[in-house]
């Protein structure tokens, strides 16, 4: 099966079961500070599992793309993997576990469907502990559609319980649904959960239906919701029988077209395969990142930071297995083909997603120039150790500064029969994660997930300034990003240079003239074509459903958003721009402070 047939599949099952298709959203973010990128297919979808009301209704499926970096350093196997796609079915407050179960079994096993043995299913089940009962309501639908007793497995919260996102706020227990893939059990404890490779997790639902409070208690939920999770490639590798997911379609065009590059054929030699997965993986994510519809650019912070890594370590990569200069376009050109279908985004934007990424490998090419030089100036002195091995902190700091990777660095060691100190340089890049963390906890401590009063202040300002810079600048300003705390907002927005004074100063008037006219802020759902009509602000792709809220302030500003916002604009306070800077190639990023204002109202 592939992943064109999966995706249709599962749409249309669950269409026939009552949902309304949703459009997946970015993979950047609105207002989340706790991540960089959409890391699950729930992530856009809180705000209505939470409880606010979604305007496709309380039934909904979709896929997601998804980006996550936590284990980077494992892509190169046969299964990690930086970017993926996840399917996913919603009940808001409608259907529960009877429903779930049996439209997940019938799904998995129905002939027109997926038609897989049933014999090869298990599922795992919440094992229970002190305040929270064990989750027989689950394993006995699973016994009603035919998993027998010794094939449903009881697992602690560890790894059968979900939330909440943050101290407090809806969670559950779930059941996973695995595939056995027929290998031999690697002993008598051998059960779902195993890293042997025997089992494979297929699919995920989380049965919500507690709320954590800030004392620690778990209190049963008036409105339950259901939230599932099926990956695409590891689904349809499983299903094909492979041993990798990249053996599946979305990757054999792009081992391909990397073959071709390198003069290498893949799988006869593990190491040059270990190569050729990291760049189909990260060229792939880099795509995605570049082509989704608030793209951000290679840079030396946040997500802009992350995709420079990914693609400084392809290009490392391809140097590798022999690949010469500037080499991602071909592979990215085989992989916008291959998925515009699936995410229209990508229409048009071929020769920006080439150029930028021709632009950071030409970059990071020149770096390694200057990290070489620089290890040329300081050779002579490492020469004099009589241990003949280069500090950590020296291998770090050519890392750090040059970008110089710790594996060239061995490199140019080993030709001049010296070691690097591998642990003294990990000892100094755990001692630098450690203090970005901190900063960024500070930074990010409380966003606007938590729907505190000075966060839906901010977030409402937003709004105002979004407008603002409009008028000022022209029409053609759009919101590339933004990021809210306590202490201030930042928002990044398309415009070719920096701003004057007076540019600032204009803005900044505007925004406080709509707050001393203490604008009204209401809200209103309709179509897609309806706001459009009314000059709703948004960037109107598909990524939207059938109908949306549009946010009026008065008569100053409207724009599609879910909220939340202040009452009445008199209730944000005095608007103070501190900042105004570049965030990448074409965007432009304002740092802003509010003081004082109205209570909100209860």
């Amino acid at each position: 099966m592939t992943a064109d047939e999966l995706r249709s599949k599962f749409i249309a099952f669950f269409k026939s079961k009552g949902h309304a298709e949703i459009s997946g959203q970015s993979l950047i973010p609105d207002n989340d500070p706790t991540v960089l990128f959409t890391t699950a297919g729930m992530q856009p979808l809180v705000p209505y599992l939470s409880g606010q009301e979604h305007p496709a209704g309380t039934r909904l499926v979709d896929y997601q793309k998804c980006v996550r970096t936590g284990d980077i350093e494992s892509v190169g196997d046969a299964a990690h993997l930086t970017f993926f796609e996840m399917l996913g079915n919603w009940s808001l407050g409608d259907y529960f576990k009877k429903e779930s179960i049996a439209w997940s079994y019938e799904f998995l096993t129905g002939k027109e469907w997926l038609s897989i043995a049933p014999e090869k299913l298990s599922v795992t089940v919440f094992e229970g502990e002190e305040g929270i009962p064990r989750d027989e309501e689950a394993a006995r639908f699973w016994q009603s559609h035919g998993i027998p007793k010794e094939r449903i497995y009881y697992l602690p919260r560890s790894d059968n319980w979900w939330g909440p996102a943050g101290l407090t706020g809806p969670c559950g227990p779930d059941t996973e649904i695995f595939y056995d893939t027929g290998k031999p059990a690697c002993g008598s404890n051998c059960k779902p959960g195993c890293s042997c490779g025997k089992y494979v997790e297929i699919w995920n639902n989380v049965f919500m239906q507690y709320n954590k409070t800030a004392d620690g208690t778990f209190v049963p939920l008036s409105r339950k919701c259901v939230d599932t999770g099926m990956g695409v490639e590891r689904t349809i590798a499983m299903l094909g029988g492979m041993k990798s997911v990249y053996e599946t379609d979305v990757f054999v065009p792009i081992i391909s077209a990397i073959e071709s590059l390198a003069g290498k054929k893949y799988g006869d030699d593990e190491s040059v395969d270990s190569s050729i997965r990291i760049i189909a993986d990260h060229v792939r994510t880099a795509v995605f990142i570049l082509g989704d519809e608030k793209a951000v650019t290679p840079s030396n912070v946040g997500a802009g930071y992350i995709l420079r890594r990914i693609i400084r370590r392809a290009v490392r990569h391809g140097r590798k297995i022999g690949i010469e200069g500037a080499f991602l376009a071909k592979p990215a050109d085989v992989i916008i083909d291959e998925y515009c279908a699936a995410y229209p985004e990508f229409v048009g934007k071929k020769s920006f997603v080439q150029e930028q990424l021709t632009a950071e490998e030409n970059k990071f090419l020149d770096t390694l120039k200057k990290g070489e030089a620089e290890f040329a100036k300081l050779l002579p002195n490492l020469l004099k150790n009589p241990q003949k091995v280069i500090p950590g902190r020296v291998a770090f700091r050519l890392y750090d500064t040059f970008g110089f990777p710790i594996e060239l660095a061995e490199e140019l060691a080993s030709e001049h029969g010296m070691t690097v100190d591998v642990a003294g340089f990990a000892a100094e890049e755990k001692k630098h994660q450690e203090e970005s963390r901190s900063l960024s906890a500070g930074a990010f401590k409380s966003g606007l997930g938590d729907h505190s009063e000075i966060s839906t202040k901010y977030h409402t300002a937003t709004h105002l300034l979004h407008q603002a810079l409009a008028d000022v600048l022209g029409p053609e300003v759009a919101q590339k990003g933004s990021n809210i705390t306590p202490e201030r907002l930042r928002f990044d927005f398309s415009f070719s240079r920096a701003m004057t004074k007076d540019e600032i100063k204009k803005v900044e008037d505007i925004v406080n003239e709509q707050i001393a006219r203490d604008l009204p802020v209401s809200m209103k759902e309709m179509t897609v074509e309806e706001a459009k009509q009314l000059g709703a602000r948004a960037l109107f792709t598909d990524k939207y459903g059938e109908r949306v809220k549009v946010y009026s302030i008065g008569d100053y500003s409207r724009e599609v958003c879910a909220g939340p916002h202040v009452q009445h604009t008199a209730q944000i306070g005095a608007f103070k721009i501190t900042k105004e800077q570049s965030s990448s190639a074409g965007v432009r990023r304002i740092r802003a402070e509010i003081s004082g204002g109205l209570p909100l109202e209860a």
